[in-house]
């Protein structure tokens, strides 16, 4: 059966075969749990684990190996993140911990901070984007209170590609003492981070946005200057400091260490390859009407956000769904069609938050596909744009 060309890498990526390889011993005799090593299969996965617990920090520029903890993913991570903060400032304080945060953050975020807003356990200021999905900094620091233990700000959106400028918040954070916090499940792997020169406390991603597994994550968690503490959402056995009990996914974890790894070495390669592609398709659509979603150079390089005016996002992915894999800017469930609460959130309207598709490209994707893609989906929207006049 012939699959579709996949552009849809912010849902998911492949399990590169390099990583698949290192994983495969720990589904086979090195079985080993990680927690036990009184004997020979514990201790060789622990140490499997440590390799990779390294490898990841070296890549995001952790100072200490320790600093990285595992978890299912980055939705856990956020959770435990924001709720780890949000209960150790409340004993601390006895007061009401006040959270900043971003009208365009994901759902993995925005919704566990408004269900803490709810019951009452913490205040929350949204902090508005520009019509290209920038949160102002300089807004940031004016909305710090004497309250505020956290704030939580996503590196680079899932939808637009926008990406903020982490050197500068961390800046104001660090000089307020405040605790910054990053979803960058988009970010680790695909672009450079380094969470001292951003000056992160706390910072989520997740293995199978980047070409590892799925079911695990990591929390980055500041160790020094100035370490930052929180409280364990999920209690049990004591791992991972105490932070994420549990049995460690030792399989998971090799190939999470596996991809990081590779996307180290990779990652210049395959952003000038991206690069050369996006300019390619965002050229095509243009010429097409379409209009690009986020910012025109502060973007992940494998994104493209595109308005098609007039054409239903639904409408262009159906049409090419035998061929190419896309997806749209619209959270869609069984029983309604929601527009992107990031496009509505940059002020561009639902209109354009159901006319808007997402691209993402994965490594392995070839020049063919691209320019198979880019024609697909344009005569699409042509084709789409004639039955709408016709129709009228």
């Amino acid at each position: 059966m012939k699959r579709p060309i996949y552009l849809d890498s912010h849902a998911t990526t492949p399990v590169d075969p390099r990583v698949l390889d290192e994983m495969l011993p720990y589904f086979g005799d090195a079985f080993g749990n990680a927690s036990s090593t009184d004997h020979l299969y514990g201790t060789e996965a622990s140490e499997a684990v440590e390799t990779a617990r390294e490898r990841i920090a070296g890549v995001v520029g952790a100072r200490s190996a320790t600093e990285i903890l595992f978890t299912s993913g980055a939705t856990e991570s956020n959770n435990t993140a924001i709720v780890g903060m949000v209960e150790k400032k409340s004993v601390e304080t006895s007061g009401c911990p006040h959270i900043i945060t971003c009208t365009t953050e994901h759902k993995a975020v925005l919704d566990v901070i408004k269900h803490l807003e709810a019951s009452g356990a913490a205040s929350v200021t949204y902090m508005p984007v520009d019509e290209h999905g920038l949160v102002n900094p300089t807004a940031i620091e004016a909305a710090i209170t004497e309250q505020t233990a956290l704030i939580s700000i996503m590196m680079a959106n899932n939808e637009v590609g926008t990406v903020h400028d982490m050197i500068e918040i961390g800046k104001i954070a660090r000089n307020h003492g405040v605790v910054l916090h990053t979803d960058a499940a988009q970010a680790v792997g695909h672009m450079p981070v380094d969470v001292e020169k951003m000056n992160i406390g706390l910072m989520s991603f997740s293995a199978h946005k980047l070409y590892g597994p799925k079911g695990i994550g990591a929390l980055y968690v500041r160790g020094l200057r100035p370490r930052v503490r929180i409280n364990p959402i999920v209690r049990g056995g004591g791992q991972e400091r105490g932070i994420r009990s549990g049995t460690l996914n030792v399989p998971g974890i090799v190939g999470f260490g596996a991809a990081v790894k590779i996307a180290g070495t990779e990652m210049d390669a395959e952003n000038r390859r991206y690069a050369t592609w996006a300019s390619h398709m965002i050229k095509k659509f243009e010429a097409t009407d379409g209009l690009l979603n986020g910012h025109p150079t502060k973007r992940l390089i494998r994104n493209i956000s595109m308005f098609f005016p007039g054409i239903e996002s639904r409408a262009v992915i159906n049409s090419v769904s035998g061929d190419v894999a896309i997806s749209s800017g619209s959270a869609c469930t069984t029983l309604s069609v929601e527009p992107s609460h990031v496009i509505v959130a940059m002020g561009l309207g639902e209109s354009r938050a159901h006319s808007s598709i997402r691209i993402g490209f994965i490594r392995f994707n070839t020049n063919d596909e691209i320019d198979r893609s880019a024609d697909l989906i344009t005569d699409a929207v042509s084709a789409l744009r004639r039955y709408s006049r016709r129709s009228e």
